[in-house]
């Protein structure tokens, strides 16, 4: 099961950073916000991990803010912020929830324009 999880994530890592290479990194900020009643629709949570997603989304948001305010080292601080977030959902979420969450995930990343090296 949890190389079934590390597949997913190294899969979606990849794919993140395939759909990099021909764009450069912007100064831009790095706004990436969720709606969680969607997202938990769209997951199918229970109560208990509509209140964790909830608190990693917020965790999410305030590491991005971090990564605004940063001059130095933007894109690992914003790669930390994603892995890390991808991290904890993994630990919130079953496995479809989360294979699911990791494709909502890449589309929001590339609609915004943040791509990972």
């Amino acid at each position: 099961m949890k190389r079934f999880g590390v597949t997913v994530m190294a899969v979606a890592c990849m794919a993140a950073s395939a759909f990099a290479a021909g764009n450069q990194p912007t100064k831009e900020k790095q706004e990436v916000t969720f709606n969680t009643t969607s997202l938990s629709k769209y997951l199918k949570l229970t109560t208990e991990q509509e209140k964790q997603v909830a608190r990693i989304c917020n965790y999410f948001d305030n590491q991005m803010k971090c990564v605004d305010n940063a001059t130095d080292n933007r894109q690992q601080m914003l790669r930390n912020a994603i892995l890390g977030n991808m991290k904890l959902m993994r630990k919130a979420l079953d496995e479809k929830q989360y294979a699911d969450y990791a494709k909502v995930l890449e589309a929001t990343l590339k609609n915004k324009g943040i791509e990972l090296e």
